[in-house]
């Protein structure tokens, strides 16, 4: 895939690594990819991901991997002056770890004040749950996040990719770090960053809230799973099953690509059916033309319907796997 970011950003900063597993390695290599070097820093026994090696080696193969052990002065001591030299610190043990090892912010930012450490934690350095071990689906269920992914039956799927270790966890991480070494730049002032994983997971509730707000407002109560705007409630916004037991993904939330969704699959009757024309979730109309379209998609594969939408504008595609998205070269 095309890098997305440009590979000399940071050229010339040195980030120092200790954390392990997905959530702080990931958050390392994006800042590598833009041009830091770093340096891993991993007890004797290695970090844990290396119980699976593929993962780990997506992560780590292109750093400078050294190893202390911290339950040594001169583990300690090897970290202190690593930490010296680095713009970026990224940490990964529970809240007060790190102080437990005379390596607190304060006394690592005595060594080097414009040092910038990043604790990334499930659910915070202060709080009621900070000091509970917890996994990206802790994280998702604590948010609302995992709920919100709930199937019309009430199924809660568990979903492949990791929510919160990468978008509460790293993403949020690689955002803040950037924020605070243009800080460190303009005033020569360090920063500690606290990534709490659920926290942030929270925050990117914001479409969910906002609707649910709305849905009040039109109906006086709640609405119930995959009955709203964005969660099944839409012909124009849905995923169908084809023929052959593949999916398509239907995005034409706005009128103009409906309009064009309708006459790509002939159906001109249906084209004043939608949300902005009065037919929103629930009302007979919405129900009746869900309906209909589940039926229409399920009469063909997907064969079929990447034909009729591949040469129109219609926010329509194929549900991909993760081999057909490499083969296809489509990113």
């Amino acid at each position: 895939m095309s890098p997305v970011v440009d590979s000399s950003f940071l050229d010339g900063f040195v980030v120092l690594d200790l954390s392990r597993n997905l959530p702080g390695p990931a958050t390392s290599l994006i800042l590598q990819q833009m041009g830091a070097t770093v340096i891993k820093m991993e007890p004797p026994h290695g970090d844990d991901a290396k119980s699976m090696p593929m993962l780990y080696a997506a992560l780590n193969s292109s750093k400078t991997i050294v190893t202390a052990d911290f339950r040594t002065s001169e583990g300690i001591q090897a970290l202190k002056d690593y930490a010296t030299r680095a713009d970026v610190l990224i940490d990964g043990f529970r809240p007060g770890v790190m102080a437990e090892m005379g390596c607190s912010y304060d006394t690592l930012k005595a060594l080097n004040p414009k040092l910038v450490m990043c604790c990334i934690t499930g659910y915070g350095q202060k709080g009621p749950l900070a000091e509970k071990a917890g996994h990206d689906i802790n994280y998702m269920a604590l948010s609302g996040v995992l709920d919100g992914l709930q199937t019309a039956n009430g199924d809660i799927p568990v979903p492949a990719v990791q929510f919160g270790d990468l978008f509460g966890g790293t993403s949020a991480a690689v955002q803040c770090i950037l924020a605070a070494l243009l800080k460190a730049q303009r005033t020569g002032n360090g920063t500690c960053i606290d990534v709490s994983m659920t926290h942030n997971l929270w925050k990117q509730n914001i479409m969910p809230e906002s609707m649910e707000q709305m849905w009040v407002m039109l109906t006086g109560k709640p609405a119930s799973h995959q009955e709203d705007l964005l969660s099944g409630g839409l012909a124009c916004y849905n995923v169908y099953r084809t023929l052959d037991n593949r999916h398509l993904a239907v995005g034409s939330l706005e009128h103009k690509f409906w309009k064009v969704a309708c006459e790509a699959m002939d159906k001109p009757e249906w084209i004043n059916i939608h949300w902005s024309r009065g037919a929103m979730p629930g009302t007979p109309q919405a129900v009746k033309i869900r309906s209909e379209m589940t039926q229409l998609i399920a009469s063909q594969p997907l064969s079929h319907w990447e034909q009729v939408f591949g040469g129109v504008d219609a926010c329509i595609t194929p549900v991909l796997s993760r081999a057909e998205v490499k083969s296809r070269k489509i990113l």
